[in-house]
């Protein structure tokens, strides 16, 4: 099943392995049982301390558990996890002997200070890009908390349970029969969903406070990297504190205008971005999110964590997020009707009549795609024209399973409290105000900045948007912004890289002349 290639390149991945590892696989009557007994002996060849056995558990589905020196980690897989949900296989044995990238030691204490007995299930979809960072976390969360357990579900061979528990998108974590975690997330936001619900073993303060620095970069996309590097080469002190390094650009598909680079996809920037701030001396604090700025002389910063630390100059460079309607009924259906990933969710509704809210290039994108597995995609947009690209607007109005709406006003969600059953919007025109009967709402109008934290220290624009000058400042001394999370025009990788590094030679001149 894996093919010569790959099997030499998982050797090299498994030749530090220190301890046994075995992959225990339940007995099953399923067709596609030995697909995965001979997937598993094919990994098992390549470390003599991975090993295959089979338990005395009988299943409906192919499925298999981890056990690391003989004991049951609380990782399990229903299903053959190919696809995109190959490389969590491989991370749940590497991590398992506690190898590859592992968070820092600050997040490793927050997950081993978790409470209870805590048994999560993930359905996911292989096709789906946002569900491995979903089981890749959670599969390192059980590894290191064992009061935590964490099964991988392919949704193709549990259709009747996803029925049952109105599951209508990917990733979709569940505790029991409730809904823990639907969408896109990453570790930082499992863990705090995790430490709120099930609650957690408090820091020590010695265990709170991380020090002083000279620079202390908020956000590791391009703007974010590249304002670490550029105050590290002048010998500052430098912290970076992210959720996870490379930002918004780690979902990027084709990279195809970043100067000298003809292409690139997200993943490979990000890692790239990863690796250059790895040839300097900087601190990099992921999983983690600034809750609240003190300003003072020393910038105070507290974190999602619960840890504080001190700088004399700080650089917001957050980013943006996807927007959300902010209307009626939108979270109270995400994942059980709203979605943001055509490319994720879309497969759910087959067959069925879906919306999409936008008319730019993403929002007519989608509908596209969506076009060729839907029965019909209706697209609405607020304003008179839609504003994506000629080309794009063409396609989609070449597409006989679709319908525009213009100048309308997404007003209400409406579900029957399982699922969406209906999108209320307004005529622009006259103020008349229509329901349209269907079965899902993709989300698609475009990036709102990651200011929220920050608002109410420095100035922002009525976007959200931090106001800055030529050279990055704010309106505060000692605090400056670069990227998409300010008002800079033109939200591009490389002028981002670009004002990442104006941020951080001016903070360097201020402290210079002070």
């Amino acid at each position: 099943m894996l093919d010569s290639q790959i099997l030499d390149q998982l050797k090299g991945v498994y030749q530090n392995l220190e301890n046994q590892i075995e992959l225990v696989y339940n007995n099953s009557e399923h067709a596609k049982q030995a697909e995965l007994v001979e997937m598993l002996n094919s990994l098992a060849q390549t470390s003599d301390k991975i090993s295959v056995s089979a338990s005395s558990e009988s299943a409906n589905a192919p499925s298999f558990s981890i056990k690391y020196n003989g004991e049951f980690n609380g990782v399990s897989f229903v299903g053959i996890p190919g696809g995109h949900e190959f490389t969590s296989l491989v991370l749940a044995i590497l991590n398992s002997d506690l190898k590859g990238k592992l968070p820092d030691e600050g997040i490793i204490r927050r997950i081993k200070s978790i409470k209870g007995d805590v048994k999560l299930r993930t359905y996911i979809s292989l096709s789906c890009e946002n569900c491995p960072e979903v089981v890749q976390s959670l599969n390192l969360i059980s590894i290191l908390n064992s009061n935590i357990s964490h099964e991988m579900v392919d949704g193709e061979f549990e259709q009747e349970e996803i029925e049952r528990l109105k599951i209508q998108g990917v990733p979709s974590v569940m505790v029991g029969d409730e809904l823990f975690s639907s969408g896109k997330t990453n570790l930082a936001a499992l863990l705090t969903k995790l430490e709120e619900k099930f609650g957690s073993v408090d820091l020590s303060d010695e265990d709170r406070e991380l020090g002083t620095f000279d620079v202390v970069v908020v956000g590791a996309g391009p703007a974010g990297a590249s304002a670490a590097i550029y105050s590290a080469r002048k010998g500052l002190k430098t912290v970076v504190i992210a959720e996870k390094v490379g930002g918004q650009v780690s979902d990027t598909k084709g990279i195809e205008n970043l100067i000298s680079v003809p292409y690139t996809e997200g993943p490979e920037l990000s890692s790239k971005l990863l690796g250059h701030m790895n040839e300097y001396d900087i601190s990099i604090l992921e999983h983690r999110l600034v809750k609240k700025v003190e300003n003072s002389s020393l910038k105070e910063l507290t974190l999602s964590s619960g840890e504080t630390l001190k700088t004399k100059s700080l650089i917001i460079a957050t980013g943006a997020k996807w927007r959300e309607l902010g209307i009626e009924g939108e979270k109270e259906y995400t994942g059980r009707g709203v979605a943001y990933c055509p490319h994720c969710d879309g497969p759910y509704y087959k067959g069925k009549d879906v919306a999409v809210i936008g008319g730019g290039n993403s929002g007519v994108e989608a509908a596209i795609d969506l076009a060729g597995i839907v029965k019909s995609v209706t697209l609405y947009e607020f304003l008179t024209e839609l504003k994506a690209d000629e080309v794009l607007v063409k396609k989609l109005e070449s597409l006989d399973n679709v319908n525009i709406i213009k100048n309308a006003r997404t007003s209400k969600v409406i579900g029957d409290g399982d699922k969406v059953v209906a999108l209320e919007y307004e005529n622009r025109e006259d103020g008349s105000l229509h329901e349209q009967k269907l079965d899902g709402v993709f989300v698609q109008i475009g990036l709102s900045p990651n200011s929220s934290f920050i608002k109410d220290v420095v100035n922002t624009n009525k976007f959200g948007e931090i106001e800055i000058d030529t050279k990055c400042r704010t309106n505060i001394a000692g605090i400056y912004a670069a990227g998409d999370v300010t008002t800079v025009p033109y939200k591009q990788i490389i002028i981002s890289m670009g004002e990442g590094a104006k941020a951080a030679l001016a903070a360097f001149e201020d402290n210079m002349t002070s």
